[in-house]
């Protein structure tokens, strides 16, 4: 799993992706018509393989807008809530520092208890190797 900034990099780009797939959706899918009563459709003459514009039903455009928009702000949420588990964000410097002390009190306490469990284990083998040596063979 990679960690936070990563995956709100990948979310980012996701979203820039989506953004440009939205922007090619409504340029290719729109409905040729005026805007202004000066606006004219042009006439370009294309193999009918290559069309500038293909576009869809009033209906179906709508409700692919909709699914897009819906996509967008999906991801856009995914993004706030990438941001919002970085560290530091809710916390001052003097939080995070007293937190790093913490940290490192804690630390510090299990390498104590690492270094008992150590030498208990040391002890416990020479106890055994003893017991292992005074053993005679019948």
């Amino acid at each position: 799993m990679s960690d936070r900034l990563t995956q709100l990099q990948d979310a980012v780009d996701q979203l820039a992706q989506q953004f440009v797939a939205c922007l090619h959706f409504v340029h290719m899918r729109h409905d040729l018509e005026t805007l202004g009563p000066s606006d004219k459709i042009r006439d370009v003459k294309q193999e009918p393989s290559q069309k500038e514009v293909d576009s869809l039903p009033a209906d179906e455009f709508r409700a692919g807008m909709v699914e897009l928009s819906r996509d967008l702000v999906v991801k856009e949420q995914e993004i706030e809530l990438l941001i919002q588990s970085l560290p530091g964000l809710d916390n001052s410097e003097k939080d995070q520092e007293r937190n790093i002390r913490e940290l490192e009190e804690d630390l510090k306490a299990a390498e104590m208890q690492r270094q008992e469990a150590l030498k208990e284990r040391d002890q416990i083998l020479s106890q055994l190797d003893a017991v292992i040596r005074s053993i005679r063979r019948p």
